[in-house]
């Protein structure tokens, strides 16, 4: 039997389980929630493939899930998230449905059919008996990845280093479903202006505008931005002042950065932290600094989504194509670690972090069967 057919005669099962994950909210900042979400998504994982989960003990947020599957030499990481955007009662306003062929409600693209997917692909791998004897498989899910992943990152770079590929269950880039071989890296910055404050009417003169500071700043980082190199700079808040007729003595902007290399990455922080003011009496400080380091494109890379277009079009009879992305994923960290690495290998649909969002069910036995060859084959 072949994996399709396989999860084909499985779809109800993966439905039913879809529809109970969807209803349960997980909200990235509500920890309990998140340990509920955590819990049950372990539970799933042992009932489904007969491998072991492990909670990962979190203090902040949700507990993170470590499940393992095999016991061989090479092991292949598979990254994934369960929190959402939504809050809690979401689940109650809008529950999981099913029309027109797609399966809606809060966090069923972005990415509980995904995590699921992941699932039955091992599921598929141990009931057909061609799960590797030299294969460890490893799956992450963490609790904050919709905030920036701050306590599960290192987790995913800790089993990164280990692992000779990595897939990762964040959606195919539509419309034709592409897989992500690369993504930019992100930075944050914080820009914090200081001038002196004084009347705009009877002592303009004494004062030191931290308004006119920040914006010649904010002229000169918007230069820098640089469409050929992938680089992009973008002043999307500022904020200072307290009344029109007042010489502003603070002012702040929050600048977000893009990058294609990590080469880019380190000119652009050391850029940030040369800064120097432009007016006589003014004071600037940065802070902040690299987020996320890119996901770069990389021989190994190619050789991966190589063997995913193959088995796409010799076995599922489809042509798959590759794209890249602006936005950061935990993908980022685990090519970063050196571990090769493929992004998009979640469900197809539309419109995450809406209320529109949906799957498309006919795609989930196509894009799990893809899934279960990758592990099987890398």
């Amino acid at each position: 039997m072949s994996m399709h057919t396989y999860i084909e005669e499985n779809l109800q099962h993966f439905l039913q389980l879809l529809e109970a994950s969807v209803n349960m909210d997980s909200p990235s900042k509500n920890k309990r929630l998140g340990d509920q979400m955590a819990k049950w998504f372990a539970e799933q994982f042992e009932s489904l493939t007969g491998g072991k989960a492990e909670l990962v003990a979190n203090a902040t947020y949700g507990d993170q899930v470590r499940c393992t599957l095999g016991e061989g030499d090479k092991q292949v990481l598979i990254i994934g998230h369960y929190d959402t955007v939504w809050p809690e009662g979401e689940a109650a306003r809008r529950p999981f449905s099913m029309r027109d062929g797609k399966a809606y409600g809060p966090g069923v693209y972005d990415m509980k059919a995904g995590v699921l997917q992941a699932m039955f692909a091992m599921r598929a791998l141990v009931q057909l008996g061609r799960l590797p004897e030299d294969k460890k498989i490893v799956l992450i899910l963490s609790s904050d990845e919709e905030i920036g992943s701050p306590t599960s990152r290192e987790l995913v770079e800790q089993e990164a280093v280990r692992s000779m590929a990595s897939f990762v269950l964040e959606p195919p880039s539509e419309p034709v479903g592409a897989l992500k071989t690369w993504r930019k890296g992100s930075g944050h910055f914080t820009l914090q202006a200081r001038g002196i404050s004084s009347h705009a009417g009877v002592d303009h003169q004494k004062g030191v505008s931290a308004i006119e500071e920040l914006s010649r700043q904010i002229q000169f980082l918007h230069s820098l931005t640089d469409y050929e190199k992938g680089t992009t700079l973008n002043v999307g808040l500022v904020k200072g002042g307290i009344g029109s007729n007042v010489v502003a003595d603070l002012a702040e902007a929050e600048v977000d950065v893009r990058f294609m290399t990590i080469a880019e990455a380190n000119r652009i922080e050391q850029v940030f932290h040369a800064l120097s003011p432009q007016l006589e009496g003014a004071r600037i400080q940065v802070s902040g600094g690299i987020r996320r380091p890119p996901m770069e494109r990389t021989d190994e890379t190619e050789r991966l989504f190589a063997l995913a277009q193959s088995i796409s079009h010799d076995e599922l009879g489809f042509t798959l194509h590759e794209s890249g992305t602006g936005g950061v994923s935990d993908g980022n960290f685990a090519a970063a670690c050196g571990s090769p690495t493929l992004d998009g290998l979640g469900a197809r649909g539309d419109f995450a972090h809406s209320p529109d969002e949906f799957v498309e069910l006919a795609e989930v036995p196509i894009r799990t069967a893809l899934l279960a060859r990758l592990i099987e084959e890398v």
